[in-house]
C-alpha cells in the first residue's frame, strides 16, 4: 500500500504583524511550522504504516525553506518526499497549486491521500478536493477516525466524517482522498535521533518543467484568483475590567454597561441593517443570474441560504439581473415558497431517490451540468461542511476561481464580484477578484442580512436534469445526529454564550445551560471542551471550529487564547468572566469581570430575569 500526504508550511499565524503604513503582513521574524491540520495527517500516515505495511511519500510546494517541512515530516516517519520547488509555482491560488499537486501525483500510484481539512493561514479548505477532483477521485472530507476494511473486493476505507449535525460513518474504496481534522491520530513527536536520521531520507525535487510542458497553468498565470489591497479588521474592543468587587456588584456594572450600549434593545450598531424589501420578480440580465445553492438542515432551510438570497438581490438590483436558487436532493420542491419569499426569482430543481444523501461527486456532477448549459454570472454557497467541500470541488471540475469563507461581496465599477476573505486568523482581509465566469464564493454565515420575505410572490420553479447522474462514489455506512441543534444554531444566534475548560468538568455544564436558556442563546465550546468531551465538536468555536458573529457573546471560564478569539472577532460586544486577570480573553473582550464564574453567572442570572419582568 502506498500513502501521500500533502502538507504546507505556513507561518505561526499568532504573531504575524501587519503594517498599516504599508498595506502588508510583517513575515520577517516569524518562524514557520508545518500546518497542525497537516500534523495529523502525517501522523495518520504513520500508523496506517505500521499497520498495513505500507509506504509514505509526503509533498509540498514552496520554496527552498519549505524543505524544512518536509524533513520535519521524514523524521515523523515519512520514508521519502517530494518537493515541488520553482519560481514558476509562485503567486499560485488554490486551484493553480491543486493543479501543481495533482500532476505530482498522478506521476504514481497512491491507494491513498491525505491533506489537511485546512490550512491556518489562508483557512479555505479547498486544495485536497480540488486535487481530488482533478484525479478523479473519490473524498471524504473532515475525517476524524479511519479503518481500512480488506474483507470485499479490494481494500475499503471506513472512516468517521464531521458533519454540520453530527457525523456520518461512511465507506469508501480506494484509491481515494481524505481531509483530516483533530482526532484523526495522536501527534507523533520525533526523537533527536530520528531528526538526524531524516537528514540523510531523500527529497526529490520537481520543478514545473517535471510536470506540465504548459508553464501558463502554474503560478500566477496559472491562477484565475487574485488579491487587490489587504487591510486590517482587527476589532476595537473597550477593554473595561472589573476587578476586586463582589459578583453582584460587577453584574450590577456589566448590566449598566450592556443597557448604555444598546445590546437588549437593539441599539448598538449591531442590527442597524434593516431587511431590504423582496420586490418585485425580475427577469435574468445579460450578466446571466446570481445562483444561491440552497442548503438545508434537519428539515429546513439553513439561516445562510436566507442570507445569501438577501445580499444576492442587492447585487442584482445593480447589475441588471435575476436571483435563482438551486435545490439538489429527493423530495425538494417543498422549499420552493420560502426560496421565492426570501428572494428567488426562479427555483431550480434536480431531484432523484439517489441524490437523498449528500454525495459531493454526484452534486458536483448536478451543478457543473446545470452551470454549462445555463452559464450564471455567480454561484454562491454558504461556509458549511457541504458548502467549502461541494465549491471546491466544482471549482476543480470547470477550472473556476473560487473564494472561499468570504465575509462580504461587493461590485467594483466593472461589475466585477469582489469577495472580502479574511485570512491570517481573521485580521486582515483581502479583496479577491477572479478572471473566470461564474464567479464562485462561499459565504460565512450570521453576517449578511435576509431580505424582509414576501410570501405573495408565487414560485416559479424549474427542472435541472439529473440524466447524467453518477453512482455514490462514498457509501454512508450510518448517520448519526445529535439530539441537540445548537451547533448548527450558532451560525445565526444573536446571543451565545461561550464555555471554556475552567468551568472545571461537564457537572457544572446545567448552570452555564441555566444562563443560556435565560438568555434564549445556544452554549458555545472552546477547543480543550470538545477534546475532552463535555460537548460535541459541533458546538467548538475558533480556528478549528466555526467562526461565529452574534450581536452578545459570553466568554465564560475561557483563557481566550488565539485559536479561540478568531472565531469571535465579528462578534459585537465579547463579556468575559475569568478568575485569572492574566486571562488573555480580557484583551479580546469589551467588558470583563475578574471573578469566580460559579458566582458571577448565578448574580447574572437573577439580574436578566429581574431586567425581564421590569
Amino acid at each position: 500500500m502506498k500513502i501521500a500526504v500533502c502538507i504546507k508550511q505556513v507561518p505561526v499565524v499568532s504573531l504575524l504583524k501587519f503594517d498599516n503604513e504599508t498595506r502588508r503582513v510583517m513575515r520577517d521574524g516569524v518562524p514557520s511550522e508545518v500546518n497542525p491540520f497537516d500534523v495529523l495527517g502525517m501522523s495518520l500516515a504513520v500508523n496506517l504504516k505500521q499497520a498495513h505495511d505500507s509506504e509514505v511519500v509526503v509533498y509540498t510546494m514552496g520554496p527552498p525553506q519549505a524543505r524544512d517541512a518536509l524533513v520535519q515530516c521524514l523524521a515523523m516517519g515519512a520514508d521519502s518526499a517530494v518537493h515541488l520547488n520553482d519560481r514558476a509555482f509562485a503567486g499560485s491560488d488554490t486551484l493553480a497549486t491543486a493543479r501543481a499537486l495533482a500532476l505530482a501525483l498522478a506521476r504514481d500510484d497512491y491507494d491513498l491521500i491525505i491533506c489537511g481539512r485546512n490550512s491556518v493561514d489562508a483557512e479555505t479548505g479547498q486544495v485536497g478536493a480540488e486535487v481530488a477532483e482533478m484525479l478523479d477521485l473519490p473524498q471524504v472530507s473532515g475525517v476524524r477516525h479511519l479503518e481500512l476494511d480488506a474483507s470485499g473486493d479490494g481494500v475499503a476505507l471506513v472512516a468517521e466524517r464531521i458533519t454540520d449535525e453530527g457525523h456520518d460513518v461512511v465507506r469508501c474504496a480506494l484509491p481515494a482522498l481524505i481531509t483530516v481534522t483533530e482526532d484523526v491520530a495522536p501527534e507523533i513527536y520525533p526523537r533527536r535521533a530520528e531528526r538526524q536520521a531524516a537528514q540523510e531520507k531523500p527529497v526529490e525535487t520537481l520543478t514545473a518543467a517535471d510536470l506540465s510542458d504548459d508553464m501558463s497553468v502554474f503560478g500566477m498565470d496559472g491562477s484565475p484568483t487574485w488579491v487587490s489591497e489587504i487591510y486590517s479588521i482587527e476589532p476595537k474592543r473597550d477593554g473595561i475590567v472589573v476587578r476586586d468587587k463582589s459578583a453582584g456588584d460587577a453584574v450590577a456594572e456589566l448590566m449598566a454597561y450592556l443597557d448604555e450600549r444598546g445590546v437588549f434593545d437593539g441599539t448598538d450598531g449591531r442590527t442597524a441593517d434593516a431587511a431590504v424589501e423582496r420586490g418585485a420578480r425580475r427577469e435574468r440580465g445579460d450578466v446571466g443570474a446570481i445562483w444561491v445553492v440552497a442548503e438545508t438542515l434537519g428539515g429546513a432551510l439553513r439561516p445562510i441560504t436566507l442570507e445569501l438570497l438577501g445580499r444576492s438581490r442587492e447585487l442584482a438590483e445593480t447589475l441588471d439581473t435575476r436571483v435563482d436558487a438551486v435545490l439538489i436532493g429527493e423530495d425538494m420542491e417543498q422549499y420552493g415558497d420560502t426560496l421565492t419569499a426570501f428572494g428567488a426569482d426562479v427555483v431550480w430543481v434536480a431531484q432523484d431517490e439517489r441524490l437523498a444523501n449528500y454525495e459531493v461527486s454526484q452534486r458536483t456532477g448536478v451543478l457543473a451540468d446545470a452551470i454549462r448549459e445555463h452559464q450564471p454570472y455567480a454561484v454562491l454557497l454558504g461556509s458549511t461542511v457541504i458548502g467549502r467541500e461541494l465549491a471546491a470541488r466544482l471549482a476543480g471540475r470547470l477550472s473556476l476561481g473560487l473564494t472561499g469563507d468570504c465575509i462580504g461581496l461587493e461590485l467594483d465599477d466593472e461589475g466585477r464580484l469582489v469577495q472580502l476573505k479574511p485570512a491570517f486568523g481573521g485580521n486582515i482581509v483581502a479583496p479577491i477578484l477572479s478572471n473566470t465566469k461564474p464567479y464562485m464564493a462561499t459565504v460565512r454565515p450570521g453576517l449578511l442580512t435576509p431580505v424582509a420575505p414576501d410570501h405573495s410572490v408565487e414560485a416559479v420553479m424549474r427542472r435541472l436534469s439529473p440524466d447524467s447522474l453518477d453512482d455514490a462514489r462514498v457509501e454512508i455506512v450510518e448517520r448519526v445526529v445529535n439530539e441537540s441543534a445548537e451547533g448548527a444554531e450558532l451560525d445565526s444566534a444573536d446571543t451565545i454564550v461561550g464555555v471554556g475548560k475552567g468551568i472545571g468538568g461537564p457537572e457544572n455544564l446545567p448552570l452555564l445551560r441555566e444562563l443560556a436558556e435565560v438568555l434564549r442563546a445556544p452554549v458555545g465550546a472552546t477547543r480543550d471542551v470538545t477534546e475532552l468531551g463535555w460537548l460535541p465538536r459541533q458546538y467548538q468555536i475558533g480556528l478549528s471550529g466555526k467562526s461565529v458573529s452574534p450581536n452578545l457573546y459570553f466568554a465564560i471560564a475561557l483563557s481566550g487564547v488565539f485559536n479561540h478569539t478568531v472565531g469571535i472577532g465579528k462578534a459585537g460586544t465579547v463579556v468575559a468572566i475569568n478568575s485569572s486577570a492574566r486571562a488573555p480573553i480580557f484583551q479580546s473582550a469589551d467588558f470583563g469581570i475578574v471573578g469566580d464564574y460559579a458566582e458571577v453567572v448565578p448574580e447574572l442570572i437573577r439580574a436578566l430575569e429581574e431586567r425581564a419582568t421590569d
